[in-house]
């Protein structure tokens, strides 16, 4: 109401002159004007009629107009916030929307404009009130005497909900007329122009009326006048004031013809069809009848929309009515076939999936009633909606199969006459049955109404006995032919229909905890499963379209982690009893046999790739998990999907080009689209594989990584979801793809890798084109701006080492002389070219946003080079340290000869960082990054920028270097003591125990000449035990002469200078140590080339170019080689016999990573594919364990898009260098040998324990994957954890070493 015309303010005028007029003796009666206020303010509490008002209405009419849209959306979002907490009763949601309201902008507008208005009509009736009142005077005399040839006084207002603008009432005295006219004795015509006359009145004014109740009683009685004209009549007046009154007037309504049916139903003088005449819904009294309770179910469905506006009061009488009437049952001591059918039945006609019961279910207000009504009075609905299901599946296990189809026939031809047999009555009862119960499970107040006692069965009917019933009715019931309608079958088959509960329950996590998994209820689903492949009687009665159903289901079961462990390890998991096969052994089975095509029943079969599929579907929530991937190595899935994928493959090559006119095109059509759909969905299915890093090893032996990955990036180019059940996007699967050097060149020859750069390079430099001239882009604030983030972190995912140094290696820059503007990087090495190394004037020009690009190609600089192989690799072949201290050099001002200042901007900044990142190493304590931003105050950066070598000191802590701690060394003293008798195997465990003793109090002993002891004399004498070598012992005898003239690769060479260089920060080595680390690299090439096997390969991180001759060398650094010969003190005769003995130990294959980079000791397979054991091993079990330790931490990382695996990699490639101090790096490498392989494992679950905070708050701010790689790990002591990894150790060492033992007989 923003403006008011003069209109307005007469019709006000009147609605406040009858609002005085009636509370005119109450006013007059105050003693004080304070008293008459008090009076007005509390007349709704004291005057029955306050709501008749005109003005009333008017204002209430307003308030709906203005703020009805926001009060509902506020309810709304309350209901739904709260739809589960008890204790918010309707009297909450009331305050809660109620102060809202009040605050909010619209009410604020709607009281001034309102204030305004009245203003002006108070004023205007104050001026002329002796004036007015005279003439209403008048104008009521006039009315008087018009009375006898008026039926009923209105205007021409078109709001009849509200009575607005109507100046007169609904005469009482017309009203008994009309009561009269109504009465049975009248002549028809009568009775018509009474119930006409009613109809044409407004509906609030009769239901005010001091007669309504008669009326009511009289409508109700005339509802079952046999005049079908008549009926329909009081019908249309029933929805008319269904559609036009406010709640409260409508309950009346409702409440009189629930009553009435009601009655109705249980009078025995109404003919109401039995069961065995069923309905014939052509019959005028059967059509009156459905059209009272089509209406009665029509409001059922309209009031939870608006009744949670009212008192409480009234929608539990509605509730209750309802509940009422349907819970109507007829004498049972007649036969079933002969009995009046319920109301029950009439209602599933007009509603077969009882919408009405999931409306007043869906919010808290309305549900709480139900259920308590349920559960107090009206218990039998619930039962006798059990009963039928019963009954139902009793009736499919009685009929045999030639019955079923005739029957499903005889009901396609019967639906044509307009005409329900009592089966069909019998099954509409039963869908109606089934939607309610499957609702009611849905809330835990509505499971708590079971157990249920059947009067057919002697024990109570449980939530799992309900449950089993469901899925038995999956494979029990009838299939219908295939000549009835699709689309009717889809919307009411019993298996459909079965399903859609199922999948609604599977949808609600404590709902299926509670009902469905359980050992009874997969038993029950996987049933036919067993049956089928014994090939039993009872598997033919399984069609295909009920086995797909069972596989959805299943499927939706094992993409919850309660399920999928209820399927891997059964209940009782942690059970030694003999037990038959889980349910993912079965499932694994049956789709291996499927896929091999070893069933029989469905050789053939049209729907055969669809049940393929479906179950392949279930495997892959399994397999796609690392401890799904476990338990189903054994069945070699990817083996058979593989062969089966070939197999379509070369059939989709065979389908023969349709010709233009033939009458076999549409044929040959689909065919092929059928085939290509399967080809792809089994290409799908070999994808997710890759989702753990064994099943990625599992990928890339099957062959079919490139069409993986091709598939892949055509499905996110189109935007695509990665999958039905999966929760997040491909960032998971692209990470733990490029991992590997294989995967890196299936994403580049993809085009992943392109489009993403291309996507990059539009954000970065390009922008939009459509929206530049009006829209101008806003100036980035971030150094990475937000368009380009999610591109930065695609990069971040994408480089790890094995793929730069396959997209890279050995790679020159272009180093164009010119750039053209329009030219558009499309590969790793042009993101070097043009954003990283920006040697030259013509990459500067070529760039439209040069500070904010190259700041983003030092980001990405910084975080890659956090990778010491990709460091080295960078630096041996683009020199970047000089490219960037020339730029820097380039930044500094000359003020005068002698005063040289750097130029601080947000280039030199980023390049000082990166300098300090990539030529100090060290942990947490040991080094000092200079930070990105600037400080307040006058010295906004202190740090010193520098542009040539040496650099400044003041990046490295002043810690506490090496000393020598002999005096504290009493680990070695007390090995000493033990006596080296033939009891070897005793000493060693008394080695590991005073190890463990130890390194809980005294962890800082354990480093410098005491830890070099320990490893030597406990390594020597592993390596002398049988039992304790893994590795035939190899015979070397080259000397430093042999090895002095092989060479090192430029990455060896700079790995050696970096080691040294932290080696004499830490007081470990002194100057002459790089030619004796130099010589026991180049031993230990020659030694592990001995061990190598011959294969062929195009991977190139598997052979690396050498003085243009190709070599098999590591293509990395050596790291643990560089640590051991640190701990070693830098001598090179204890290194080089230390490595001998150490190589024939197990967690030689895990510490050590070149120890077997091709070697003759892993199956031909896994060393083609190029990954290590580190990899689909120990960072597989990470994973693993990470989901059950630290499941915060593991959903992090999916949300993210980034994988454990990788980072992990990482840590353990580079012996955690620049991610622990010294000592901590010491305590990991003498853990893992002192107490095994596996614990390296255990120290990597522990880092992610200790880290849990952050990476939780770096999930929130969308850089995980850059503070797990930029950032050392502050605050982390391997001694602190100690007793933590000795749990893992109880819990997980027996399945985690086992595997670790068998990598040189990798099962697959």
């Amino acid at each position: 109401m923003a403006q008011s015309s003069g209109e307005d303010a007469v019709v006000l005028q009147a609605m406040l002159r009858q609002l005085f007029q009636s509370v005119k003796e109450k006013i007059t009666g105050a003693p004080s004007l304070e008293c008459a206020e008090e009076i007005l303010v509390h007349l709704e509490e004291t005057d029955e009629n306050f709501h008749n008002y005109e003005f009333v209405k008017y204002l209430r009419q307003h308030i709906c107009n203005t703020l009805g849209s926001m009060i509902e959306e506020e309810m709304e979002k309350w209901t739904s916030d709260q739809n589960q907490a008890e204790e918010s009763g309707y009297d909450t949601v009331v305050q809660h929307v109620t102060k809202r309201t009040q605050e909010s902008k619209e009410y604020k507008e709607m009281m001034h404009s309102l204030k305004n208005i009245m203003m002006v009509v108070v004023e205007s009736m104050i001026n002329k009130f002796e004036e007015d009142e005279i003439r209403n005077q008048e104008r009521q005399k006039k009315i008087q005497k018009e009375k006898s040839n008026n039926s009923y006084c209105t205007d021409n207002c078109s709001d009849s909900d509200s009575s607005f603008n109507q100046s007169y009432k609904f005469c009482q005295g017309k009203l008994q007329l009309i009561l009269d006219q109504l009465d049975p004795g009248q002549p028809k015509e009568v009775r018509y122009e009474a119930l006409q006359t009613l109809c044409s009145a407004p509906p609030s004014d009769v239901l005010n009326c001091e007669n309504w109740t008669t009326l009511c009683e009289k409508l109700t009685m005339s509802l079952s006048d046999p005049d079908p004209v008549f009926s329909d009549r009081i019908l249309k007046f029933y929805a008319q004031t269904f559609t036009l009154s406010p709640l409260h007037m409508t309950k009346e309504i409702y409440t009189s013809l629930a009553k009435y049916l009601k009655l109705y139903f249980l009078s025995r003088e109404n003919h109401i069809p039995t069961l065995s005449t069923g309905i014939d819904i052509s019959n005028p009294n059967v059509i009156c009848l459905l059209k009272k309770v089509r209406l009665l179910n029509e409001y059922q469905k309209e009031a939870p929309s608006f009744w949670i506006r009212h008192p409480e009061k009234y929608m539990e009488e509605i509730v209750e009515n309802t509940l009422s009437l349907l819970s109507v049952k007829h004498d049972q001591s007649h036969l079933v076939s002969q009995k009046n059918l319920d109301p029950i039945y009439f209602f599933a006609l007009v509603d077969t999936k009882a919408v009405w019961f999931k409306k007043w279910m869906h919010a808290y207000y309305s549900r709480t009633a139900v259920l308590r009504l349920l559960e107090k009075k009206y218990k039998s609905l619930i039962t006798t909606a059990v009963q039928q299901c019963f009954q139902y599946f009793d009736l499919c296990e009685a009929m045999k199969v030639n019955e079923i189809l005739s029957h499903s026939k005889h009901c396609g031809n019967k639906q044509k006459t307009f005409f329900y047999s009592g089966q069909e009555l019998q099954y509409i009862y039963f869908i109606h049955s089934l939607c309610l119960l499957g609702r009611l499970l849905i809330y835990t107040q509505g499971r708590r109404l079971f157990p249920i006692k059947l009067k057919s069965r002697k024990d109570l009917v449980s939530l799992t006995d309900l449950l089993v019933l469901f899925t038995q009715l999956l494979y029990y019931s009838p299939s219908c032919p295939k000549m009835t309608s699709a689309a009717h079958l889809d919307n009411y088959s019993p298996a459909s229909m079965v399903t859609e509960v199922l999948q609604i329950l599977c949808d609600q996590k404590e709902c299926a905890v509670e009902c469905l998994y359980n050992n009874t209820v997969i038993e029950a689903l996987l049933q036919p499963i067993h049956n089928l492949m014994k090939e039993t009687k009872a598997a033919p009665n399984c069609s295909e379209a009920a086995l797909i159903h069972i596989a959805d289901i299943l499927a939706r079961i094992a993409s919850v982690e309660e399920g999928l462990t209820l399927l891997l390890y059964g209940e009782n998991m942690n059970s030694s009893e003999e037990k038959s096969p889980t349910g993912a052994h079965i499932i694994a089975q049956f789709s291996k046999k499927l896929l091999d095509e070893d069933i029989s029943i469905f050789s053939g079969s049209e729907m055969l790739p669809v049940v393929k599929g479906a179950f392949i579907s279930v495997c892959r929530q399994i397999y796609g998990t690392c401890e799904g991937l476990q338990v189903l190595i054994p069945y070699s899935l990817h083996e058979s999907i593989a062969k089966a994928w070939k197999k379509t493959s070369l059939l989709s090559e065979r389908i023969p080009t349709p010709v233009k006119g033939s009458d076999s095109v549409s044929s040959i059509s689909q065919e092929s689209q059928n085939i290509m759909a399967w080809e792809e969905n089994l290409l799908d299915d070999l994808l997710n594989f890759a989702a753990t890093p064994k099943g990625l090893l599992f990928l890339q032996r099957t062959g079919a990584i490139n069409e993986c990955v091709t598939f892949m990036f055509n499905r996110y180019a189109k935007k695509l979801q990665i999958s039905r059940h999966k929760k997040f996007g491909y960032g998971v699967l692209v990470t733990q793809v490029a991992s590997t050097a294989a995967g890196a060149i299936a994403l580049q020859s993809s085009g992943f890798i392109n489009a993403l750069i291309t996507e990059l390079w539009a954000n970065l430099e390009c922008g939009r084109d459509d929206v530049r001239v009006t829209h101008p882009r806003s100036t980035p604030v971030d150094p990475i701006d937000r368009s380009c983030q999610k591109s930065f972190l695609g990069l971040v995912n994408l480089l790890p080492y094995p793929a730069v140094y396959e997209l890279v290696g050995n790679q020159d820059l272009p180093n164009k002389a010119e750039y053209s503007l329009r030219e558009v990087p499309t590969c790793v090495l042009d993101i070097l070219d043009r954003l990283i190394i920006l040697n030259s004037e013509a990459k500067i020009r070529s760039l439209f946003n040069y500070e904010q690009s190259h700041i983003f190609g030092l980001r990405l600089l910084s975080v890659v080079c956090c990778d010491l192989d990709t460091l080295l690799l960078l630096e041996a072949q683009y020199q970047v340290s000089e490219m960037l201290l020339n730029a820097q050099e380039e930044n500094i001002l000359e003020t005068s000869e002698s005063h040289r200042h750097f130029i601080i901007d947000g280039l030199s900044v980023e390049r000082n960082h990166v300098l300090v990142r990539i030529n100090f190493i060290g942990g947490p304590m040991e080094r000092i990054l200079p930070p990105r931003v600037l400080e307040k105050g006058d010295d906004p950066y202190p740090w010193p920028m520098f542009s040539s070598y040496p650099l400044p000191t003041c990046y490295l802590s002043e810690v506490t270097r090496n000393a020598d701690l002999k005096q504290d060394n009493d680990l070695g003293k007390l090995l000493l003591h033990f006596k080296m008798s033939d009891k070897q195997t005793e000493w060693i465990e008394n080695c590991r125990r005073q190890f463990c003793k130890m390194m809980k109090a005294k962890p800082d002993i354990i480093s410098g000449s005491a830890l070099l002891e320990l490893l030597e004399k406990f390594v020597l004498h592993l390596s002398e035990s049988p039992s304790e070598c893994y590795f035939p012992s190899v015979e070397y005898t080259a000397t430093d002469a042999n090895v002095k003239n092989e060479s090192l690769s430029s990455v060896q060479q700079l790995g050696i200078k970096m080691t040294v260089r932290y080696g004499k920060f830490l007081n470990l080595l002194k100057d002459s140590a790089e030619n004796d680390l130099t010589l026991v690299l180049k031993h230990c090439e020659r030694f592990l080339k001995q061990q190598q096997a011959p294969i062929k390969s195009s991977l190139h991180i598997l052979f690396e170019w050498i003085h243009i001759c190709l070599q098999g060398s590591y293509a990395g650094h050596d790291w643990f080689v560089s640590s051991l010969f640190m701990i070693m003190l830098g001598d090179k005769e204890k290194t080089l016999r230390f490595l001998q003995q150490f190589s024939r130990l197990l967690i030689s294959a895990f510490l050590w990573l070149p120890r077997l980079h091709i070697s003759r000791y892993l199956p031909t397979d896994t060393i083609e594919s190029g990954i290590h054991p580190v990899y689909f091993c120990s960072t597989h079990y990470i994973e693993m364990l990470l989901k059950v330790e630290v499941p915060l931490v593991f959903s992090a990382f999916h949300m993210s898009g980034f994988a454990p695996s990788q980072i992990c990699l990482l840590w353990i490639t580079q012996c955690f260098w620049n991610y622990l101090d010294w000592i901590e790096i010491c305590h990991y490498i003498a853990t893992c040998v002192f107490l095994g392989p596996d614990y390296q494992v255990y120290i990597c679950i522990a880092i992610f324990k200790h880290l849990q905070q952050d990476i939780l708050q770096h999930t929130q701010t969308q850089d995980l994957q850059v503070f797990l790689k930029e950032e050392a790990l502050h605050g982390f002591r391997v001694s602190d954890y100690f007793e933590y990894m000795e749990i893992l150790e109880q819990n997980y060492r027996p399945v985690v070493l086992r595997d670790m033992r068998n990598v040189r007989v990798q099962n697959t």
